[in-house]
């Protein structure tokens, strides 16, 4: 999802420590970024906003905060809002890995040791480690291909494999893609969204977590002897190869898209997270294709988006009811990880309600903030009203239990690499006790 305290294409490098700022000064760089404050009193100015803007998903009572360039202040103001500069922020710069995005880049001699921006993994190095975890657990790990991203569906040479990997004590029968497994299923999934930078990491460190400590650890040993642990790393390859370029890449939110508007470097795309088709388009997106939001040209566009919806259809049996009414006793949890909010979330986000399932949601909810301090509740009360997510889909059509964390993250979409072990020793125990319920989580 988003960010509040700073961004980055982004560096949290903050230039002016500005809160109630005024406006940027007419000589101010038209490149230069800024997070605007802006107050959003009622449901129509937030959807208002959201249609518009780079609206970023945090908020603070009434304040919610705009990502924009010098002239997105006097968008703004012609739209009838009064922003001030809560920040303001600069490119980060340093040294770009190869990439998939030119055919024929030279690759590295190690594609897992490959990282950028002080020690994130490339897309390269989270396949690399996928590998590498599979050969040497098989007893435990099975890498699974689910799709192509989009760039791969027009070039293979320029494009990613979407990829997955199941972690359990191998039985027969288990990880295999049939939506009645013997054992319940958790899905964790990270980086739909390019420039959130520290999901990904959690991933690589859960994936690490688990494969070395089964037959150490008495929780995890127990966790895999009883439950499949899909998790999948990066859910939107494209977009995180274009961020790993750095520079004003790093604010690259959405897919790589580019066939719809006339959208250049970090704007074009399709966001991911508001393409799936439970609820897609009734509100909390864009239809503008140069808009972070863009929802894209229908719902369930982008193969990214119809790759994963197959994978949840094989992994979970069709129990979902469209929201109207608690589901029951259904098996299984899907897990989503963004920044920087700090906040645990769960369906519904298509509206400002409480669910019908809010009493056993909010208590694992609740659960998970005991852990970290963050707040928590329903996605659509908690931030603002977005529709077509990933979660949504999964609860309404599936009648899976989802869940979201926004990492805190050190208030940036992509911290320095050492702001991880504080996200990462805050969040272990929230993963490990969702997976922990997978099994009967309405039953919490």
């Amino acid at each position: 999802m988003s960010l509040r305290r700073t961004l980055t294409l982004l560096s949290a490098t903050v230039l002016t420590a500005a809160v109630g700022l005024s406006l940027p000064s007419a000589q101010a760089d038209p490149a230069q970024l800024f997070e605007y404050a802006v107050d959003a009193p009622s449901t129509e100015h937030q959807q208002q906003l959201l249609q518009k803007f780079d609206v970023l998903e945090d908020r603070d009572g009434n304040t919610l905060y705009v990502l924009g360039n010098r002239s997105t202040a006097t968008e703004l103001g012609r739209a009838g809002f009064t922003p001030t500069v809560h920040r303001e922020l600069k490119p980060i710069t340093g040294a770009k890995p190869s990439t998939r995005l030119v055919p024929g880049a030279p690759q590295p001699a190690d594609p897992i040791d490959e990282t950028f921006y002080g020690g994130y993994h490339t897309v390269n190095a989270h396949y690399a480690h996928l590998d590498k975890v599979a050969k040497e657990h098989p007893e435990l790990a099975t890498p699974v291909v689910y799709g192509k991203s989009y760039l791969k569906t027009k070039n293979p040479a320029a494009g990613y494999d979407l990829r997955a990997i199941c972690l359990t004590k191998k039985q027969t029968g288990d990880c295999a893609l049939n939506p009645n497994s013997a054992k319940p299923r958790f899905v964790m999934d990270t980086q739909i969204h390019a420039r959130e930078l520290g999901a990904g990491d959690m991933s690589w460190r859960y994936l690490d977590h688990l494969v070395n400590g089964y037959g150490k650890d008495a929780a995890i040993t127990t966790l895999l002897d009883t439950t499949e642990v899909w998790l999948i790393p990066i859910v939107n390859p494209d977009g995180v190869d274009y961020v790993q370029q750095g520079g004003a890449n790093m604010g690259q939110r959405k897919n790589r898209d580019a066939e719809n508007g006339s959208c250049a470097g970090a704007t074009v795309g399709i966001d991911l997270n508001r393409n799936w088709g439970f609820k897609w388009g009734q509100g909390g997106s864009s239809s503008s294709p140069c808009n972070d939001g863009y929802m894209g040209p229908r719902a369930d566009s982008e193969p990214e988006t119809q790759a994963m919806q197959k994978l949840y259809t094989q992994l979970f049996p069709v129990k979902g009811n469209d929201g109207t009414a608690a589901v029951g006793d259904v098996r299984g949890l899907a897990f989503s990880i963004h920044s920087t909010m700090g906040a645990h979330m769960f369906p519904p986000g298509w509206d400002t309600s409480n669910g019908p399932d809010f009493g056993p949601l909010n208590r694992i909810a609740g659960k998970m903030a005991s852990y970290t301090g963050y707040k928590y509740g329903p996605i659509g009360k908690t931030i603002y009203v977005a529709t077509g997510s990933t979660l949504d889909w999964a609860y309404g059509k599936l009648g899976v239990a989802g869940f979201v964390t926004e990492l805190k993250s050190c208030g940036s979409f992509n911290p320095p690499y050492s702001c991880q072990a504080g996200d990462w020793a805050a969040n272990l125990p929230t993963f490990m006790y969702l997976a922990s319920v997978a099994a009967h989580p309405y039953q919490q």
